[in-house]
Parts: structure tokens; C-alpha cells; sequence
């Protein structure tokens, strides 16, 4: 796990050695470890080192014997065991047991088609001076983040935006990743708030050349066709490929653990890991001194099931101290306040451990939120035709819907805005997933845009902001491959969510974890704007330094919000989602 930051001139021209050392140092959080640089007329790879794996040998950036191939990961490759076994013998053997020494060596033997043999969550920069070429590759669904920025005939890359941000771009805001925020609680990738930076998109990679940058996709999650197979066959093969998951994951020469909530995908990690180590597994929870939102109870039992060397921390509900911090280490505002509990969890881990394992990823792979058992119980969901169907699940998914958006925006706004963007991104889902059941296409989107737009973005920068690595067993690329081989009707089946999974797991668990009400990780921020947080709404909204004013009808704004402080509908979600966004206008401070 690192951070990892460069740039490519086409014309050759170098970036200075000052602003190099502002880029590493802008996130130097997520590799406090150590700094490793490679630099020469018109390239740079950088890397922030958090040392997990062979911590004496494992220093990036790697570079061949004849001095060719320059390679900087950030995250983990968790087959990589196998992978150096396999060039054992070989002109390509491994000297070290660094899994980017594997990443260096398989390029070496098979060019840029090694990518197709990781196993892993993975954001890699190789530079080959043969051919003059520099590829920025993604893993599979974005479990780690890569951004990058082409102006001038250079590209700047970096894990984190503000990395970017160091080398010189100008910053300035982007409408169209703007309404997308406003559609969906969160910015949709490829783009960014910040127009002109980007991210390189889950499951591909970029080629830049002297003369051409050119994207390639090299996995492609829609391929997957679905498989008939018996309940118990499915059953048998998920806990097959959810076990070696696990095992693969808890590769590490540092001290690990695991977030437990009590919640069925944490309480089954758990449940694995504690049957594969000699000792008791640590794992952290914090609970709420609300009781209405505290899960330490099913955590602790969870923990007791396991016989788990458990942590928990009782905290004050409001956290909201916390948002300035989170939205500076996300670099753009996130509708979902479960950023800040996810920070605190990660921050108390951090005493003991370097590694967690979790469980993100299971509810968009096996449909266990109950917005999908709330809208594919309806008969319009099954039986409506395909246009119909994709515009009410738009609008199921949506924050402000189209015609609000028209009130929302002011006039000079709304001429800056394309909003085909936001529509066409969930259009040509559709059309890939157009194979695939209702339920799985719903899945799929999710799995698509959710993930590497807001629900993987949590774990990776709330965990790195604390110098802390996040592994979730539930997206090994297997995982995830069988999820979508199975057909929708047997995820969500009479109205139980994750129907197959829980079934696969309740003799793991017990049926009390593995059948208790989902409880999402959140805090009462809806009747907090009512009363506590009426002078923070203000200031944020409503005060002469109010910057989102000058995008925003806030007329509309507040009447939205006194209707919410009247209960007469629940603005709760987009008044959070502007507050959001004021948050991150005051620290980033974008040209409009």
C-alpha cells in the first residue's frame, strides 16, 4: 500500500525537482514509510512507500537489471506467492518477496498482457524507456484510486487529486461532474470535480507515447454470461472462492486485523480468518452512544462467536468535526456522511494494526440493500418496458431529479451544464448490461459507478488518511465473476436480501448474524440539521461567505430547508449534499 505520483512530457520537458517533492509530500499519509524516486528528462515515477510486504527489500520505485523498466505500484497483489513461483528457474526470477518485483518480471516476460494474471487491488505506473512509453493501469473495479491530468502535452498522474494539483494544474471547477454530484450523492467517474483531472477507469489502463495516449480495457465485467447450476452448487462454490479470498488477503509481514460491525459480510470475514490464524483475529468496532445506532452489541457477539482479540470504542454520534478532514483527504465532497465513522474506526485500528480486512463490496455484488428490495418488488420493475425501467431506476438512484435540478440551478449555471452527462452514464450501462437480468443490471451499474465513485473511495481514504490498509475478500475478481454468473432471482428472493450468501454463510455465522436486519453505518444527521447544526447550516448555506451561492438557486435551497425544519419532507440527503459541497468549495477553493 502507497501512494504513487509522476508525470510524462511529450516534448521532454521536466517538472521541477521542487514541485516533485510537493506532489509526494501533498500524500505522504498513505506511505509515511518513505519516499522512492525516479526522475529523468521528460518522466518521473514517484512513490510514498507504507511498507506491508518484505519490508527490507521492498523499496519502489523497481527498476530491470538493464536499467529499462521503471515500475511504482500503490496496493497489493495478493497472488503474487504464486506468480514467483511460477518465474522460479527462470531468467525472471524474483530476488526479493516484494510483489512489485513480480510486477516488474512479469512485464519483463509478457508486456503489458501481464496484467491479466493479478489478483489484487492495484494502481501500477511502468515506464519502458525501449519503447518510450509510460502505462497507468487500474485494477478491476477501482479498489485503489489513479488520476491523472493531459494538458499541454503532459500528463501528470497521481493517486490522490491534490497530488496533481502540486504540479501546477489550474483548478478549476467542472459543471458537468457537478451535476453528476447532484444526480447521484457523489462525483461519477471518469471525471472529477476538477475539470480537465480525471481517473483512470476500473479494469483499464493508459499507453502514452511521444506522439498519442491511448485508453484500453482489459477486463470487462459485462462479458460475464449467467450459469444455471443448483442452489447447492452455487453455495458450494461461493464459500469455496470466498475462503481463498480470504486466505490470499492475509499475506502481510505487519500486524493485521479486521473491521467487525456484527453485520453479516464483516461478522464472515471474521468468521474465515479466525479458522486460518494460530491466534485471535483483532478486530475494531466503534459504537454510538446513541443506541438507536450502535452496533457494538452485534459486533461484541460476533467477536465472542470467534473468540476475536476485540477493540470497540464508544464515540459521540456527532462527528461532524470530522467533514473538513474527510472531504481534503477525498478530494471532493461525498454526499454520504458514513466517511466520518469509517475514519474513526480506521483511526482506532491504527493503534495496533497496519492491515484490515473488510467486508466492502458483498451488498453491491449480492443486492443487499434494501433500495433494491424496494424498487424490484414493484411490478413495474419486472414488467415495464426497457425505457420505463431505466428511467425509474434512474430516478430511484437519483438525488435531485432532472426537473428539480432545473430550480436547483441558477440560469448562468444551467448554460455551463450538459445534462445528457449524468443521463448517458447510467445509458451506456444499460446497453453493456442489457444481457444480464433486472436485478444484476441494477448490480452491475452499481458495481461500476457506486464502487469506484463513492463506496470504495471511503475504506481507501479514510484507511490511508490514518496510514492504514484496507482489504475486502469480496472483491477478488472471482468473487466478483461468480456474483454475476448467478442469476439475479436467487440474490433477492422473497424479499430477503443477499438470499444465496446468507445461506452460504449462516452455518459460518449463525442465523442470528447471518439474518439480522441490516443496520447502515450511519448517525441522525437529518434531525441534527433541524436543531444542532441550525448555526453550522447557516454558516455553510446561508452566510455572506457562502460560495455554492454562486451555482445554486439558495432561495430554493431555503425553502427546502425549512420545510425539512418543519417536517414536512425529508430534505435530509440533499441538504447534507450541498453542505458538502460548500465544504469542499471553502477548502479547494476552484476557478467557477
Amino acid at each position: 500500500m502507497c501512494g504513487i505520483f509522476g508525470y510524462y512530457d511529450q516534448n521532454k520537458k521536466e517538472i521541477p525537482a521542487a514541485c516533485l517533492e510537493k506532489m509526494a509530500q501533498s500524500i505522504s499519509h498513505r506511505g509515511p514509510d518513505g519516499l522512492g524516486l525516479f526522475s529523468e528528462q521528460g518522466v518521473a515515477l514517484g512513490n510514498q512507500r507504507l511498507s506491508i510486504l518484505d519490508l527490507e527489500h521492498g523499496w519502489q520505485p523497481f527498476i530491470s537489471d538493464d536499467e529499462q523498466i521503471v515500475v511504482v505500484q500503490n496496493g497489493e497483489i495478493f497472488n503474487h506467492i504464486e506468480l514467483a513461483e511460477e518465474l522460479l528457474g527462470s531468467e525472471f526470477e524474483c530476488k526479493t518477496h516484494c510483489d512489485t518485483e513480480v510486477l516488474l518480471k512479469l512485464y519483463e516476460r509478457d508486456g503489458i498482457e501481464f496484467i491479466h494474471q493479478l489478483n489484487g487491488m492495484f494502481a501500477i505506473a511502468i515506464y519502458d524507456k525501449r519503447i518510450d512509453k509510460l502505462f497507468l493501469i487500474r485494477d478491476r473495479v477501482g479498489e485503489k484510486p489513479l488520476h491523472y491530468s493531459y494538458a499541454d502535452n503532459r500528463l501528470v498522474f497521481g493517486s490522490e487529486i491534490k497530488s496533481i494539483l502540486e504540479s501546477g494544474v489550474d483548478k478549476k471547477i467542472c459543471y458537468d461532474a457537478l451535476d453528476t454530484y447532484l444526480t447521484y450523492n457523489y462525483v461519477t467517474p471518469p471525471y472529477t470535480l476538477f475539470e480537465g483531472i480525471k481517473h483512470v477507469m476500473p479494469g483499464h489502463y493508459l499507453e502514452i507515447s511521444c506522439n498519442d495516449i491511448a485508453t484500453e480495457c482489459w477486463w470487462d465485467l459485462s462479458s460475464i454470461s449467467p450459469v444455471e447450476k443448483s442452489e447447492g452448487e452455487w453455495i458450494d462454490e461461493f464459500n469455496a472462492t470466498l475462503r481463498d479470498s480470504v486466505s490470499i488477503r492475509l499475506r502481510s509481514d505487519v500486524p493485521f486485523g479486521a473491521f467487525l460491525s456484527g453485520g453479516v459480510d464483516s461478522s464472515s470475514i471474521v468468521g474465515l480468518m479466525s479458522q486460518m490464524v494460530n491466534t485471535p483475529v483483532k478486530t475494531y468496532t466503534i459504537g454510538f452512544n446513541d443506541k438507536k445506532y450502535d452496533e457494538s452489541p452485534f459486533a461484541l457477539s460476533a467477536a465472542k462467536r470467534f473468540a476475536t482479540d476485540h477493540t470497540v470504542e464508544i464515540v459521540e454520534s456527532n462527528m461532524l468535526g470530522l467533514w473538513r478532514d474527510a472531504i481534503y483527504h477525498c478530494d471532493q465532497p461525498h454526499g454520504d456522511v458514513s466517511f466520518m465513522p469509517t475514519y474513526k474506526v480506521a483511526e482506532l485500528a491504527s493503534r495496533d494494526v497496519k492491515v484490515v480486512l473488510t467486508g466492502d463490496g458483498a451488498d453491491e455484488l449480492f443486492a443487499g440493500y434494501d433500495k433494491y428490495k424496494n424498487f424490484f418488488t414493484d411490478e413495474r420493475a419486472i414488467s415495464s418496458d426497457v425505457e420505463t425501467f431505466q428511467s425509474e431506476y434512474r430516478d430511484n438512484i437519483s438525488l435531485f431529479k432532472d426537473d428539480v435540478k432545473h430550480s436547483l440551478y441558477l440560469p448562468e449555471t444551467k448554460e455551463k451544464i450538459n445534462l445528457n452527462v449524468s443521463r448517458s452514464l447510467l445509458g451506456a450501462l444499460f446497453e453493456q448490461s442489457e444481457k444480464m437480468g433486472r436485478l444484476n443490471q441494477a448490480l452491475y451499474i452499481d458495481t461500476m459507478l457506486l464502487l469506484p465513485g463513492n463506496n470504495l473511495v471511503k475504506p481507501d481514504r479514510m484507511g490511508m488518511a490514518v496510514s492504514i490498509e484496507n482489504r475486502a475478500p469480496f472483491l477478488d475478481y472471482r468473487i466478483i465473476e461468480l456474483a454475476f454468473s448467478m442469476p439475479g432471482e436467487i440474490k433477492l428472493k422473497n424479499g430477503e436480501t443477499k438470499s444465496i450468501y446468507k445461506k452460504a454463510v449462516s452455518e459460518l455465522i449463525g442465523s442470528e448474524l447471518a439474518y439480522r436486519k441490516k443496520q447502515m453505518f450511519t448517525v441522525p444527521v437529518g434531525e441534527w440539521l433541524k436543531h444542532d447544526l441550525k448555526g453550522m447550516v447557516n454558516d455553510l448555506l446561508f452566510s455572506k461567505d457562502s460560495i455554492v451561492g454562486n451555482l445554486l438557486d439558495m432561495s430554493f435551497v431555503e425553502e427546502m430547508y425549512i420545510l425539512h425544519c418543519a417536517g414536512k419532507e425529508n430534505y435530509t440527503r440533499e441538504i447534507r449534499a450541498i453542505m458538502a459541497l460548500e465544504i469542499w468549495l471553502r477548502e479547494f477553493q476552484p476557478a467557477l
